[in-house]
């Protein structure tokens, strides 16, 4: 039998639950600002006294938890993507992948289309929480809908949620200590445009490194040895370029496309890769072991995010929260065939 507000059916589902009247109504018409737990307490009494649940309520109660992933020309993403499906899968729940693409759908337009089929959760992996210059209300939004979430990639403490972060910082570290261990000294830094969080914290980890192992200041990395373009394989060849037109001849790439994008620039110099120049990527996605020649890179660690991120999405549904603060993982430096020796320097 359909409920409605004003059935006098309010009050047992209020005294099972342990909640006001009002909080009922406002969970049976999908008002906001209802705890998640108040939410599901709510629903279980209705189902308890055998009452039907409102359509959209019925609808949520499916299972269903969206990821909103960005472009998948990078085989990161995908990999990430896997993990997560799988892990829902594995606990009942169906994952539906919902994809941007330059001109295609935005973020927002991605969360309310899952939103209106009545998803329960929704994983963001690098969206616009990652962007500095977003505007984050739009998650305060999306929570006061009753709608829990985590995110993925780029942390930013405007936003209480659970956070699933590689580490950036220490991949860069990984990755130049490397280069100057091989006798390289002028590294340079091709990465993404510097509002993501992520950019910033690589950033944050190549000056660190870059000072402790020759001394030099945080300026003058910043200004002569980072060179900022697009998470593309075009986007890492204009980087690259532009480095070993400066006389480079080691580059640490924000991705494995850039780093790609980098070998195809040497090689456009006529320089070899590794003999002239060291390259290193950083995600390792599946395919990379097999690049000519094997690509040198920082291994994301994909699974264990992707198994925390599902984790994380579930306690939030059943209301039990996992912590609203970041979760950070190591990376891992996987030494193959694109870095060698630096150039002899004679004394």
């Amino acid at each position: 039998m359909p409920i409605t507000p004003a059935s006098a059916r309010l009050a047992d589902i209020a005294a099972h639950a342990g909640v006001s009247e009002a909080t009922v109504s406002r969970v049976l018409n999908g008002k906001p600002g209802v705890a998640a737990a108040t939410r599901e307490a709510v629903l279980a009494a209705i189902d308890v006294h055998g009452y039907e649940r409102p359509v959209k309520l019925r609808q949520r109660s499916e299972g269903l938890v969206g990821l909103i992933t960005p472009e998948l020309d990078n085989p990161i993403f995908p990999a990430l993507a896997q993990v997560i499906a799988q892990g829902l899968t594995r606990q009942g729940y169906t994952p539906v992948l919902a994809t941007q693409t330059p001109g295609g759908s935005t973020e927002d337009e991605l969360t309310e289309m899952l939103v209106d089929r009545g998803v329960t959760g929704i994983i963001f992996v690098s969206g616009l929480h990652a962007d500095t210059t977003a505007d984050m209300t739009r998650y305060d939004k999306l929570r006061a809908q009753g709608v829990p979430y985590v995110l993925l990639d780029g942390y930013t403490p405007d936003i209480k949620a659970p956070f699933i972060s590689p580490d950036d910082r220490e991949a860069m570290q990984l990755a130049v200590t490397h280069l100057a261990t091989l006798g390289h000294t002028k590294i340079g830094l091709a990465v993404g445009p510097g509002r993501f969080v992520p950019v910033q914290r690589k950033i944050e980890g190549f000056v660190a490194t870059m000072a402790d192992r020759f001394g030099l200041s945080a300026e003058e990395v910043e200004k002569g040895y980072i060179r900022h373009s697009l998470f593309t394989l075009e986007g890492g060849q204009a980087a690259a370029s532009e480095l070993l037109d400066d006389g480079f001849t080691a580059i640490v790439c924000a991705s494995d496309m850039m780093a790609l994008g980098a070998i195809r620039a040497a090689r456009s110099c006529g320089l070899r890769v590794p003999e002239d120049v060291s390259v290193v990527g950083y995600d390792d996605s599946q395919l990379i072991a097999f690049t000519d020649p094997p690509l040198t890179t920082v291994r994301k660690p994909v699974h264990a995010m992707g198994q925390a991120a599902v984790r994380a999405i579930l306690d939030e549904i059943a209301g039990t929260g996992a912590p609203h603060s970041e979760f950070v993982f190591h990376p891992e430096l996987v030494v193959r065939g694109s870095t060698a020796s630096g150039p002899r320097v004679t004394p």
